[in-house]
């Protein structure tokens, strides 16, 4: 249809030249315009990506991490993590790291002391194609620094049972859900994910149509 009108546009009869050869230029135009836009209309997308912005955001509205740890007869602690940052495929392929700040509420015997802690975090993205959900699987503490420095051996203490709270927590935890409400490319991306792919600064979600 589309075709025949454009066939039509080059045998109008007009008395001047001139007004030929000006629809004849229309009808090209028009006839790009059109193909153009049925080419756009026919591309499918083919991944969805996360960028780190995402996962941060996601983070600032959902992470709750508040646990109490301890070490019989040496020390208990309430900790407080806040303002996860992350950081996709950068420090090391196929992770992602996250950096965050914990508030450290020490019971000890040598009374009660508080700690700020600079923490920085490193975990194996997967997917659940049955939730749309992005876990941090495996989490470990990688580097910490500790604020006084003189509780540095008392949080020392207190690591390993950190590593073990925080694996559990993001293991059950997402670090961002796809939304079908979001927009349309993620609602798309939720129907038709096909595993993760880990690059430098983005999470991809291949589509299978």
């Amino acid at each position: 249809m589309f075709s025949t009108a454009i066939t039509h546009l080059y045998y109008i009869t007009i008395g001047d030249s001139m007004k030929k050869r000006t629809v004849a230029v229309l009808a090209m135009l028009f006839g790009c315009t059109l193909a153009g836009s049925l080419l756009s209309g026919c591309s499918k997308l083919t991944q969805y990506q996360i960028t780190e912005q995402d996962v941060n955001g996601y983070l600032a509205k959902h992470n709750d991490f508040k646990k109490d740890i301890g070490v019989p007869g040496l020390a208990n602690a309430n900790i407080t993590v806040t303002n996860l940052s992350s950081e996709i495929g950068r420090a090391e392929p196929n992770k992602v790291r996250l950096t965050g700040n914990a508030k450290v509420d020490i019971d000890s015997l040598w009374g009660s002391q508080q700690a700020d802690v600079k923490l920085t975090l490193q975990a194996q993205p997967v997917f659940d194609k049955s939730q749309g959900a992005i876990y941090l699987k495996d989490m470990q503490l990688v580097d910490y620094q500790v604020q006084p420095a003189n509780l540095e051996t008392t949080f020392s203490a207190l690591k390993p049972y950190l590593d073990r709270s925080l694996k559990s927590y993001f293991d059950n935890t997402p670090a961002y859900i796809l939304d079908a409400d979001r927009n349309k490319n993620e609602a798309l991306a939720k129907k038709l994910a096909q595993g993760l792919e880990v690059k430098p600064g983005v999470l991809v979600i291949p589509l299978g149509y």
